[in-house]
């Protein structure tokens, strides 16, 4: 008991000197945006929230109004006030994540619960995305645990309001709408409905509150690429960044709708393959997300973390040929929370260039071909006594 209790404060430690370490480097800057594109829109000279811009800087909000109405209470707080709100929010939904993926998993293999959490969420509050979400102040992880809750909770045990969670996220960021896509194709009608009108509703909703800005956003803001950065960055970790990154610019465009396709493509047929395991399915849209995006952020990866979570339970329960997803999750998180990639990040260093500052795009590439499913649609969250006589049933599909 004592050195497990030693164990976890040293490791609480190390997260904390991570964490910190990291926001030396990042400063809160997208809390910044936010925080001051919200303070001009309603303490300003009537100016709309898209007009501001953070000083010496291309950056400004570009969320939907429907977001700038949720964060509407930062116009009230300090700034104080909203860091620790945003850092307090993005650590709980971390630590409900891993309850929620991994408490299955610790339950079946038997570990001290509260020891076995507890590492479990210094590991991911240490993984890259997430403690990029943390320093620079972002919403990730909010979104994330909006989704999964939906998925896991609504989807996954048929309940009336399922697809509400992802109707509102993507209402707040469209990035999300990529689960009605899910819905949609493992033809969950009612939930696909139920997420559209959500959506729907909360953007009316915006639209009926800001008119301006709703016409600003869809008519502008939204088509603004310079609003979000430059493409080529190294942290820009999607497949439109990859071939950003590539001395192609004359083609880019075509190729990565190609790419776009051909990622839909597998996805679809290893969906259509095990349309009932929801858990498996929040990984590999999560994954599918990140990859096709134009703008994949590094922060935005926390969206793997379910992909990485699946890998590893079935890696420990299974044997022979199921083991190797537990070695690709392993290295997946040591390499993304090792910062390696961030070694290509200004100057060339040929020829492992296309290696280096693609380390993520690489993973999640694996991650959708390798992440195990399951035909027999596991419970994403089961009580710990239901968990003991379930059989493990993950292989992976091809």
């Amino acid at each position: 008991m004592r050195l497990k209790v030693l164990i976890l404060s040293l490791l609480v430690l190390i997260t904390l000197g991570i964490v910190y370490l990291a926001e030396i480097r990042n400063g809160f800057f997208d809390s910044e945006v936010y925080y001051g594109a919200i303070q001009y829109w309603f303490h300003g000279d009537g100016g709309m929230v898209y007009d501001w811009m953070k000083p010496d800087s291309p950056y400004g909000f570009t969320y939907p109004p429907f977001a700038g109405l949720v964060m509407s209470p930062m116009a009230a707080l300090p700034f104080a006030a909203v860091l620790v709100i945003a850092v307090l929010a993005t650590v709980l939904t971390t630590a409900l994540l891993v309850h929620w993926f991994a408490g299955p998993l610790i339950a079946r293999m038997g570990w001290p619960r509260w020891f076995a959490l507890g590492v479990a969420i210094c590991l991911a509050i240490s993984f890259e995305p997430v403690r990029e979400t943390i320093t620079f102040g972002q919403v990730n992880t909010l979104l994330l645990t909006l989704v999964a809750g939906d998925m896991l909770f609504g989807v996954a045990k048929g309940r009336k309001w399922a697809g509400i969670g992802i109707g509102l996220a993507t209402a707040i960021k469209l990035t999300p709408g990529i689960f009605i896509l899910y819905l949609l194709i493992t033809k969950r009608w009612r939930d696909a409905a139920t997420a559209i009108g959500a959506a729907a509703g909360a953007t009316l909703l915006g639209g009926l509150i800001f008119p301006d800005e709703s016409r600003e956003f869809w008519t502008s803001a939204l088509w603004d690429t310079n609003r979000v950065g430059v493409l080529s960055y190294l942290s820009n970790q999607s497949e439109r960044g990859y071939l950003a990154r590539l001395p192609i610019d004359q083609y880019a465009g075509k190729i990565w709708l190609v790419c776009v396709l051909a990622t839909l493509a597998v996805w679809v047929l290893r969906l259509r393959k095990a349309p009932g395991d929801v858990l498996g399915g929040l990984a590999l849209t999560g994954v599918v997300g990140c990859l096709i995006s134009p703008v994949t952020w590094v922060h935005h990866c926390v969206w793997l973390i379910p992909a990485l979570v699946r890998c590893v339970d079935a890696g420990l329960s299974g044997t022979g040929r199921q083991r190797r997803v537990l070695y690709l999750a392993v290295a997946a998180y040591l390499v993304m929370t090792s910062r390696v990639t961030w070694l290509w990040e200004y100057a060339p260093r040929p020829p492992l260039e296309i290696i280096g500052s693609n380390t993520y795009v690489y993973f999640s590439l694996a991650l959708l071909i390798w992440t195990p499913l399951s035909d027999r649609a596991p419970a994403a969250v089961e009580e710990p006594a239901e968990v003991r006589t379930e059989p493990a049933g993950l292989s992976p599909s091809p």
